[in-house]
């Protein structure tokens, strides 16, 4: 059984027992966090819903917080001795999912 879910602003497609990175979302790990289904997928059997399907949840447990690589960026002037380096890394929550439930 597969779902379709919005989280941090993107659709994902997962399954049960699949890792997934997300934004950091308050929490520690170990605790779970509930997904609205946007479209289930069981088989041949597809439920779309309007936005959402009723009475199913993704539930996902978190695996850890942590951060992406660091992304550098750079800006430069010709012929005036200018030169500026920015780094980045996004701060990120992993989850698995744990089940996907008809309720």
């Amino acid at each position: 059984m597969d779902a379709i879910i919005r989280a941090d602003g993107r659709q994902m497609r997962l399954t049960e027992k699949q890792e997934f990175e997300v934004g950091r979302i308050p929490g520690e790990p170990g605790e779970t966090v509930d997904y609205d289904v946007l479209m289930l997928l069981d088989g041949q059997d597809v439920t779309i819903g309007t936005p959402t399907v009723d009475g199913v949840k993704l539930r996902a447990r978190i695996e850890q917080h942590g951060k992406t690589p660091k992304l550098r960026f750079m800006k430069f002037k010709n012929k005036t001795r200018y030169r500026r380096t920015v780094g980045h890394r996004q701060t990120v929550t992993r989850l698995v999912v744990e089940s996907i439930s008809r309720g």
